[in-house]
This record gives C-alpha cells, structure tokens and sequence, in this order.
C-alpha cells in the first residue's frame, strides 16, 4: 500500500510542484532632496555624434489611439487652465494655458510648444543614441511622468532650444527649482547622463532650492 501511495505521487504532473513564476512588478519610485538626486547621476562626456531629430517618432497616437488625439493635443488637454473645445479629428480651440518658464497667459492652442523637458538632442548626447527606436519613441511621447512634457509659450521653448541648465534656464527666477527638479526627474527616469557643466549648474540650483524634493519612476 505505502509503496502504491508513493508510485501514485511520482506520477503526479510536475506542474504541481513546480512553483509558479511570479509577474514582473513595476520599478518602484524614488524620492530624494534635490541635491541627493542630481549625485544620482552618472557624469559623462556628451557626444552628438550622428543625431537628427526624426531619430524621436513623435507625435504618435498618445495614450488612447481611439481618441483622435496625437501625444501634442493630448498634453495641452491635460494641462489647460480653462479647458479647450475639441472638434473632429482632435482639433483644439480656445482653452487657456500657464507658461511657468516665463509665468505667461496663454491663450489658444497655437500658442503653446510641448517643450521635452530634456530636450531630444540633449538625450542624445547624454546615452539616447544607444536607445532602440521604439525606445526613442516612448521618451519623445512620454506621458507617464509629470515631468517629461510642458506646454509653454512657443517664445521659451524655442529660446531653450536643446540646451541643457548650464546654458539655458527659464526666465522666470520663481521657475527655476522646478526647472531644475523636472530636468534631475527626467534625467534619471531614463537613465541620463550629466555633462560636468551641467552637473555644477544643477548644484548651484540646489543651493537656492533646499526644500525641493525630486519624486522619479524610472521608465519601463
């Protein structure tokens, strides 16, 4: 009997004893004071080296293909003041906006740049180019992070260009620690390297930012 019972078991299927995998969870996010978070990142030499902008596929379908909307109308719906009217094929009209880099009124969809925090050269330079272009694509349209895509005046964001903090910040003094908090968040949320100029710029920042928190998930 007890050598029947012991037949029987090792005949059970394997599936049994086996221990199932357990799913992948998602990176957990981090929170750092300001200066803790820009010593997060990795220094390193910028090479631009062979980038062009089509490099970055965007805008794409966004969030909800089935909306209509392309990544660029559905971040000024999310950030309007007053929201806009949305006509057929997701085209905007009215709507107000706030430019924190200048602290300007906008008013009108036309008016507003989807400024890329970090913008596509300056990911380049600093260990995008190593990306895959579905990888590229998903930084040029991210709308998982706050931080990542801005509406503001088309006057801010073509005077930033691709210029990283040590040659370029916005003009408005009140915008500079967030400024600096959302370059640090998407720096390291896509794993970014600083330049050294750059890196003693965001110090600097910190100094006069010492109640400012960096909060970052890194992307998928």
């Amino acid at each position: 009997m007890k050598r029947a019972v012991l037949t029987a078991l090792a005949l059970l299927p394997l599936t049994l004893s086996t221990p199932a995998h357990a799913a992948p969870t998602a990176p957990a996010a981090e929170t750092a004071p300001l200066s803790v978070a820009i010593s997060r990142l990795a220094v390193d030499a910028e090479d631009r080296t062979g980038y062009k902008r089509t490099a970055f596929r965007h805008w794409n379908s966004g969030l909800d293909p089935r909306d209509g909307c392309n990544t660029r109308q559905e971040v000024l719906i999310s950030e309007a003041q007053a929201a806009p009217t949305i006509g057929a094929g997701c085209k905007l009209a009215g709507g107000e906006w706030w430019s924190y880099y200048d602290e300007t009124r906008v008013v009108g969809p036309e008016a507003n740049d989807i400024d890329h925090t970090v913008a596509l050269g300056e990911a380049w330079d600093s260990g995008a180019s190593a990306w895959t272009v579905a990888r590229r694509e998903a930084y040029a349209n991210d709308q998982d992070a706050p931080a990542s895509l801005v509406a503001v005046t088309a006057r801010s964001n073509r005077a930033k260009g691709d210029k990283d903090p040590a040659d370029w910040l916005p003009p408005a003094a009140s915008a500079q620690c967030r400024y600096a908090q959302e370059w640090t968040s998407t720096k390291l949320r896509w794993n970014l390297a600083i330049d050294e100029e750059e890196q003693d710029r965001l110090y600097f920042l910190a100094a006069g930012c010492t109640d400012t928190v960096v909060t970052w998930e890194p992307a998928p």
